[in-house]
C-alpha cells in the first residue's frame, strides 16, 4: 500500500493541486461542522467536482484502506462529518449543478452540493418546491439533506427528506457506481433509496439526487400566537392535532428565545409573553379560512394572551425569517449553545419542557427552546461559554439528561440531526445490543471495511474517541 504522501500526490495528479489541501492552517476549517462540542483535524481534504471524480477518489482511498469522510456545507449538528480516526475528507461543494427539472413530471435531478434554497428557488416560476426546508436550507445541501433525513417547520404537513426523493447515484465504499430508484414514484422492488436516506454517508457517498416536486399552495394564512406560560402553549399544540387540523407549519419558542428575536427582528413581541406559536395553514382559500377558525378556537381555549396575522407576503416571509435564524439571534444572548434534538410524543411535551428547565436549573444553565412542536421535535439550546471548561462539562451533562428523558417519555434521541458521533454511546439505550447489530450487518453490507464515515452512529469498542477528540480540540 501507498503512504499518506504518495496518495496525496495521486490525488494532486488526478483533482488538480487546488483541489487537494493538506496544511494545518487550511484543514482548521473542516475540523468541525455546525456541532463544536467535537473537533477532529483531517490529514486531508479534496474537492470533486463530478461523480467521476469521486468514484476515482474513493478507489484510490479503499485500495490503500484509508478512511474517508464525505462532507457537504458543513452544516450538521451530530458530528457526522468529522474524521476521529484521521483520514480524508471528500468536501462535496463543487458538486453544485442542477441537472435537470422536469415541471410537467415535478421532478429535478441534481449534484448532492446544489443548496436547499437555490433548488426551490430554481423552479418557484413554475409554481413548485423542494419541500423539506431545515432552518439552514439557504446553506446547507442537498446532499446533506439526504444524508440525516433532514426535516424542518413544514415537516409536519409534507413530510421528511425520505418522502421527497425518487432515486439516488452512489459510490460505494469501494468505488462502485449504483444507480438506486427511478424518476418514477412507484418503482418496484426493494426500497434501496429509503435506506440509504439517513444512513447518514455511512453506505456510501451520494452524488446526484433525483427529488420529487410539490406544488406550492395557492393560499397560505401564518399567526404568531402568544401565551402567558409554556404549558398554555403546549396544551394549545396537542388541541390543534386533536381538532383534525394538521398545520403545515407548528412551530413554538420559549420566553429565552423569544428577546433575542426581538432584538434582531423587532417582531413587536408582548412582554409578557412566555412563549409563542408560529402556525401556518395552507391550501384553498375556504378550506384554510375554516381551518384558521378552528386553530383558534384551540388557541384561546388554552388561554392565548392575542395573536397577529402575517398580512402580506413580506410580513409572512420576514416572520420565517426570524424563526429559521433563531438559533443564530441566540448568539446576542451566548457566546455557545449546545443544540440538542430529541422527540417525545405531543401529549408528553408539556411534561419534557418541564423536565428541561429543571435540567437547566440542576446544572445552573439556561436552556432556550426553539422546536417543532407539531411533531414534538424538540431543539431544547443550552446556553454556555465554552471558555470556561466546567461550564462545558455541565452543559455536556446536561444535554445527556435531555436526551436520556426524551427516551424515558417514549421519544427518540433524534428527530433530524442525526446520531453522528455525538450521540452514539446513547444508543444501547434505545436499541437492545440485537437491533444494533442487525443494522450494523446491514452497514456491512455495503461498506464491510468501515472506510467510509467510520465512527459514527455505532457505539465503538475502539477506546473514548469521543474524549480523545475533545482533547485535541482543548475542551478536555
Amino acid at each position: 500500500m501507498k503512504n499518506l504522501s504518495q496518495i496525496l500526490n495521486e490525488l494532486t495528479g488526478t483533482l488538480g493541486k487546488e483541489n487537494v489541501i493538506f496544511s494545518p492552517e487550511e484543514l482548521i476549517v473542516y475540523e468541525a461542522d455546525g456541532f463544536t462540542m467535537n473537533k477532529a483535524l483531517p490529514e486531508a481534504v479534496v474537492f470533486p467536482r463530478d461523480t467521476n471524480e469521486v468514484q476515482k477518489i474513493v478507489k484510490i482511498l479503499a485500495e490503500n484502506e484509508i478512511p474517508f469522510v464525505p462532507r457537504g456545507a458543513g452544516t450538521g449538528l451530530s458530528g457526522g462529518c468529522l474524521t476521529p480516526e484521521g483520514g480524508i475528507i471528500i468536501a462535496l461543494a463543487k458538486l453544485n449543478k442542477i441537472l435537470k427539472v422536469e415541471p410537467k413530471n415535478r421532478i429535478a435531478v441534481v449534484q448532492c452540493g446544489v443548496v436547499n434554497a437555490h433548488l426551490s428557488r430554481e423552479v418557484e416560476e413554475f409554481s413548485l418546491c423542494f419541500a423539506p426546508d431545515p432552518s439552514s436550507q439557504f446553506v446547507c445541501t442537498i446532499g446533506g439533506n439526504v444524508a440525516e433525513n433532514a426535516g424542518g417547520p413544514h415537516t409536519l404537513k409534507y413530510g421528511v427528506t425520505t418522502n421527497h426523493i425518487l432515486g439516488l447515484k452512489v459510490i460505494l465504499p469501494n468505488g462502485e457506481l449504483v444507480e438506486l430508484g427511478s424518476e418514477f414514484e412507484e418503482d418496484e422492488g426493494l426500497d434501496l433509496v429509503g435506506t440509504f436516506v439517513g444512513s447518514e454517508g455511512t453506505f456510501g457517498i451520494v452524488t446526484e439526487i433525483t427529488c420529487k416536486l410539490t406544488p406550492l399552495p395557492s393560499y397560505y394564512k401564518t399567526f404568531l400566537t402568544f401565551f402567558k406560560t409554556v404549558e398554555d402553549g403546549t396544551n394549545t399544540v396537542a388541541e390543534i392535532i386533536a381538532s383534525g387540523v394538521i398545520p403545515a407549519a407548528l412551530e413554538m419558542l420559549d420566553s429565552h428565545v423569544l428577546s433575542a428575536l426581538e432584538s434582531a427582528f423587532n417582531l413587536n413581541i408582548p412582554k409578557s409573553a412566555k412563549s409563542i406559536l408560529i402556525i401556518e395553514l395552507d391550501g384553498f382559500e375556504e378550506g384554510v379560512e375554516a381551518e384558521a377558525k378552528i386553530v383558534k378556537q384551540c388557541c384561546e381555549k388554552n388561554n392565548a394572551e392575542s395573536y397577529r396575522f402575517a398580512e402580506t407576503p413580506q410580513e409572512r416571509l420576514k416572520l420565517w425569517t426570524a424563526r429559521k435564524k433563531a438559533f443564530g439571534a441566540l448568539g446576542r444572548a451566548t457566546p455557545n449553545y449546545y443544540t440538542q434534538d430529541g422527540v417525545v410524543p405531543r401529549s408528553k411535551l408539556p411534561e419534557m419542557l418541564n423536565k428541561i428547565y429543571a435540567i437547566g436549573e440542576k446544572f445552573d444553565l439556561k436552556i432556550a427552546n426553539i422546536f417543532h412542536a407539531g411533531d414534538g421535535n424538540l431543539h431544547p439550546a443550552i446556553l454556555f461559554d465554552a471558555r470556561n471548561s466546567e461550564q462545558t462539562r455541565r452543559a455536556e451533562k446536561a444535554s445527556e439528561e435531555i436526551l436520556k428523558a426524551c427516551i424515558n417519555f417514549g421519544g427518540s434521541i433524534s428527530g433530524e440531526h442525526g446520531i453522528g458521533l455525538e450521540k452514539q454511546n446513547l444508543m444501547g439505550l434505545l436499541y437492545t445490543q440485537n437491533d444494533l447489530e442487525v443494522m450494523k450487518n446491514l452497514k456491512e453490507v455495503f461498506n464491510p471495511k468501515n472506510l467510509c464515515n467510520p465512527s459514527k452512529i455505532f457505539p465503538t469498542n475502539k477506546g473514548c474517541i469521543e474524549l480523545s477528540v475533545k482533547q485535541r480540540s482543548g475542551y478536555v
